[in-house]
């Protein structure tokens, strides 16, 4: 009788974990699809799906350039968006941990290789460790240069610290990776 309580227990404590799981899982927050955002991104402007694989001398350079020891993979897609003829920007979606469950960014890059704008996709972790859109605002005009950083450029923020983190991480990611992809033209020397 004993042995049959235990199971009992046993399965309901399974049974209340699977129900934590699913709870939380229909907590997770959806605010765009990829099709939102990129219209959201490029309105009126068509947007072509990039696949390009890094050979191993971009990827050390991408990890060189992002400071971080792995990339997630050598294949990167980006969205180019062309307008009459001309790239308007780039958009590369960066899906990562932020503490324990996913978020998805969307990380536009202008034709001269700054940050345009952060937008947010999804977020799983609870919607407190979120900041506020101004927070992303301010990823805008941001190069990859040591200022892309919580210890410098980039406001932290108080209650979510690994948000911030993960972003700026992503950030930054992005930034190195599409370097790599489309290096600035070398600089022309000036006669004298």
């Amino acid at each position: 009788m004993e042995r049959v309580a235990r199971i009992r227990l046993l399965g309901l404590g399974l049974a209340a974990g699977v129900g934590a799981l699913a709870a939380a899982a229909l907590e997770a927050k959806v605010f765009l699809t990829r099709e939102e955002a990129l219209k959201l991104a490029f309105p009126g402007a068509a947007v072509e799906r990039r696949i390009a694989y890094l050979t191993e001398a971009q990827q050390k350079e991408a990890r060189k350039l992002s400071g971080e020891e792995e990339l997630p993979s050598p294949l990167v897609t980006s969205y180019a968006a062309t307008r009459d003829g001309r790239i308007v920007g780039f958009a590369y979606f960066d899906a990562h941990l932020v503490r324990t469950m996913p978020e998805t960014i969307m990380v536009v890059v202008d034709p001269a290789g700054s940050i345009r704008r952060i937008e947010v996709l999804s977020f799983d972790e609870p919607e407190e460790y979120m900041p506020r859109p101004g927070w992303y605002a301010q990823f805008a005009g941001r190069l990859l240069d040591d200022e892309l950083s919580l210890k410098r450029g980039i406001r932290p923020v108080t209650g979510a610290t690994l948000t911030a983190r993960a972003t700026t991480d992503a950030a930054r990611r992005v930034l190195a990776l599409h370097r790599v992809l489309h290096p600035p033209p070398p600089a022309v020397a000036t006669p004298r």
